[in-house]
């Protein structure tokens, strides 16, 4: 098998395989106990004739507990996109099953008292593009006659409609349109996640390809299938992405592509960010933490040091999405070894007091 010049190995993968998953017998496959991702519906583009690229125009509905939602803002944010692009922000419940519109739906409900914290998240925001004050991230769809439910969204709020729900696809388009947009940024301070460069997008969509699979997406069939053999193969294949990371980035470079900050850093970010305090546990991750892995535990740290990424941030939201829809939401407050998370990320020579480095995932 070879690589390319990141030391990643070159696999060959469909061309949309970083951005959604194969739906071949999704039907079957998910009545066999596999979660199965769905595929976002709304792909239209900045810079058409429908959506001219224009500061203040455009507005994002996210949840700051999902990681596809935390790419969004990480892009938003680390671009310079905060005071023209506006934002509003669900709670990291959805609805419950006494809810009058039915259960599982992202509601924007600034009011509701948190159980993590026991107060409103100051984050959470009404609705304020439509015009319609909805409740519901349903009720948004449901306006344009689609069926589908999910966060993040780009609208348009001149035209009053989705132009987006694929994050891969709206991280680049803020990203190629940045300056158009409205950034406060300069262009020697504004990164370029996607560079012109065609080797170097090579890598990153090789990268990308291969960490959506094993790592993003991974998760998740981990943590939310049903069926053993489907949970220890992503088991296994998310920590041998994990390990391979761990040992590219031994070669002392910055960043997983080299020395710039690319749009691989940013997608790996938001699941890793993740996985000590809350995948390990909700997702049935528990092979290790990342803070055991050395070099890419100094990568996480060095990501969160950026300007604007732990803006972007929230474990708050996280633990209370994904554990307050456990079960019995009760929500666990650790871990607070070696130090309690966030503050961890603040500190990479915690990995230098790791005694284990590496492990067998063989399952």
């Amino acid at each position: 098998m070879s690589s390319n010049e990141a030391g990643f190995p070159l696999i060959k993968t469909s061309p949309q395989t970083s951005v959604e998953e194969d739906q071949t017998s999704a039907a079957s496959r998910r009545e066999k106990g596999e979660f199965v991702r769905g595929v976002s519906g709304f792909r239209s583009v900045l810079d058409d004739v429908n959506f001219p690229v224009e500061p203040g125009r455009y507005h994002l509905f996210i949840a700051l507990n999902c990681p596809w939602c935390h790419r969004v803002t990480l892009a938003r944010n680390i671009l310079g996109l905060q005071n023209s692009i506006s934002m509003d922000v669900v709670f990291p419940n959805r609805t419950d099953e006494d809810d009058p519109e039915g259960p599982k739906l992202w509601q924007f409900a600034p009011e509701r008292i948190a159980s993590l914290t026991r107060a409103p998240l100051p984050e959470c925001t009404a609705e304020t593009a439509t015009g319609q004050s909805f409740r519901l991230v349903r009720d948004i769809y449901d306006a344009e006659g689609s069926t589908e439910r999910s966060v993040p969204i780009l609208y348009d709020k001149q035209r009053h409609c989705i132009v987006s729900n694929e994050s891969a696809e709206i991280i680049r388009m803020l990203d190629q349109w940045a300056e158009q947009l409205g950034s406060v940024l300069s262009e020697i301070n504004r990164p370029n996640l996607y560079p012109r460069d065609k080797n170097i997008q090579t890598k990153i969509n090789t990268l990308n390809d291969r960490v959506y699979v094993a790592i993003n997406n991974g998760a998740y069939k981990a943590g939310f299938s049903s069926d053993q053999l489907v949970y220890e193969k992503a088991f296994k294949a998310y920590f041998d992405m994990i390990a391979e990371i761990d040992i590219n980035l031994a070669d002392g470079r910055s960043f997983l592509i080299g020395e710039t900050f690319t749009e691989a850093d940013l997608r790996l970010f938001p699941t890793l960010y993740r996985h000590d305090p809350v995948y390990y546990l909700r997702m049935k991750l528990n092979g290790a933490k990342i803070v055991d892995y050395p070099n890419l535990w100094r990568w996480l740290c060095r990501v969160y040091a950026k300007p604007g990424v732990a803006s972007s941030c929230s474990l708050i939201h996280c633990r209370q999405g994904y554990f307050g829809h456990s079960w019995n939401q009760v929500i666990p407050i650790g871990p607070n070894f070696p130090m309690p998370y966030p503050e961890a990320y603040l500190h990479p020579e915690l990995a230098y007091n790791k005694r284990c480095r590496r492990a067998d995932w063989t399952v």
